[in-house]
């Protein structure tokens, strides 16, 4: 059976993760809080960051910015904001003659 965590991102209940994915203590809290529906969309996220920002992950810098945004995604409810990206809901939306 499937673990299940009441994930603070989705705001429910939902499969939880197999295994801690990120180490430390904000590697825990991941795993006891955070579904993995919710860590998928990060991880969508998290690769947007790292192309659009060029961002380096052997650059310390780089690793702690990109830990900064992946606490206020999970954990906050704050969202990824990534120059040049319009979400699918809105192009629709950014298509239409106004």
């Amino acid at each position: 059976m499937a673990r299940t965590v009441n994930c603070v991102h989705l705001n429910k209940e939902a499969d939880g993760l197999d295994f801690q994915l990120y180490p430390g203590d904000l590697g825990k809290r991941i795993f006891d809080n955070i579904s993995k529906e919710a860590w998928g969309l990060w991880q969508k996220k998290q690769t947007m960051l790292i192309n659009e920002k060029k961002l380096n992950m052997m650059n310390v810098d780089d690793r702690k910015f990109l830990e900064a945004q992946m606490t206020s995604f999970l954990f906050e409810g704050k969202d990824v904001e990534i120059e040049g990206f319009v979400p699918e809901k809105d192009q629709d939306v950014a298509r239409r003659p106004k």
